[in-house]
């Protein structure tokens, strides 16, 4: 059964992501429910043999388990564990293989934002204009605290979680994609 966040609690359980095989995997299994190894290795033009492996890994660390399967005795179904996964860096940092893990990670999430952008691009002729005015994207610079950047952070999902419970049951609703970051910049030289 799929639950709301998984909170990976050091780098060694963060590397076990840092596979793009695996990370397209556990995205179809949260997107579209539960399969096996075969159905995936079919989506993803690769063999049954790779796509047992990964699923095993990923179980190992908790991200997928393995689901009751109705048909075939032997069909072994898996499914996502958890909607989202999440992880503070200072924990996951505290080696070189979670740095590197995170900072994987945080490039995969941009890599998703040109991808999102770029198809909305594509499907901007045949959506109605209220997605289009809706849909967006916006940088800012701004000073905070880290305290502050942790508030905003707490608000941001708080209001998501409303929201997408205010939605639920709305036939005008969609999946969208949001990919935000916060980051610190490197102090600058004054004039």
């Amino acid at each position: 059964m799929e639950e709301s966040d998984r909170q990976v609690r050091d780098g060694e359980e963060l590397k076990a992501l840092t596979h793009p095989l695996r990370l397209r995997m556990l995205s179809v299994l949260r997107e579209h429910g539960s399969a096996t190894a075969t159905e995936l290795a079919k989506r993803f033009d690769t063999d049954t043999g790779a796509t047992s492996y990964h699923l095993r890994k990923l179980a190992q660390y908790g991200f997928v388990e393995e689901v009751a399967a109705e048909g075939h005795p032997r069909a072994r179904r898996w499914a996502a564990v958890h909607a989202t996964t999440s992880w503070n860096n200072s924990e996951v940092g505290e080696t070189g293989e979670g740095r590197t893990a995170a900072g994987w990670m945080r490039r995969q999430q941009a890599g998703i934002l040109v991808s999102d952008a770029e198809s909305f691009e594509q499907l901007q002729d045949s959506l109605p204009s209220e997605w289009i005015d809706a849909a967006g994207i916006g940088d800012l610079l701004v000073k905070l605290t880290p305290e502050s950047l942790g508030e905003l952070w707490g608000r941001f999902y708080a209001h998501l979680d409303e929201l997408k419970a205010r939605d639920a049951g709305d036939e005008a609703a969609r999946r969208v994609s949001i990919v935000v970051g916060g980051f610190p910049r490197p102090d600058e030289p004054k004039p």
